[in-house]
């Protein structure tokens, strides 16, 4: 199964570009749409709304996670497995609390690029077939990192659930 967690509204045809890539690239994968009116290019408050929606899922879940302001910027593009949910977006902090909520997190760094990639839609271009490939029971597409990288310390809770490490 695929997840879609956005803020690219519920007008447009952002969500439909996705979902034609996942149906193209992961065929018969169930995808549900979660949230398209996450707030909007806050990876911040975001991150929050996604680690209390993803808990009630499954192992073996994909999230297509896509708050982005800074698409086409430094941020890294990555994936996440966390307790047996995979999540994949750009390294902005909205994976924060869902790797500090883990028993168990992995950070990869996602190298893989496709051969057309949009300086404005990597949602479509390159974070939808990663989700598609780790739908179909593939590894993430990447070099793997420390889980303490990217992380947002500054974020409100961080002191009071870093004693508790995910294991690597």
């Amino acid at each position: 199964m695929i997840v879609l967690f956005t803020d690219f509204g519920l007008v447009g045809p952002y969500t439909g570009q996705m979902k034609a890539v996942l149906q193209r690239d992961a065929p018969g994968v169930p995808v549900i749409d979660l949230f398209a009116d996450a707030p909007s290019g806050n990876p911040k408050s975001a991150a929050y709304l996604l680690a209390a929606y993803s808990a009630l899922f499954t192992e073996r879940v994909a999230f297509l996670c896509v708050v982005d302001p800074g698409v086409g910027g430094a941020r890294p593009p990555v994936a996440v497995e966390a307790d047996g949910r995979f999540f994949v977006g750009p390294g902005n902090g909205l994976f924060e609390i869902v790797i500090r909520r883990a028993r168990h997190a992995k950070v990869w760094e996602i190298t893989w690029q496709p051969p057309r990639l949009s300086a404005t839609f990597h949602g479509r271009d390159l974070f939808a077939p990663v989700a598609a490939r780790i739908a179909r029971g593939e590894t993430p597409p990447g070099e793997p990192r420390e889980v303490a990288w990217g992380r947002q310390p500054a974020w409100p809770g961080f002191a009071q659930s870093s004693r508790r490490t995910p294991r690597q």
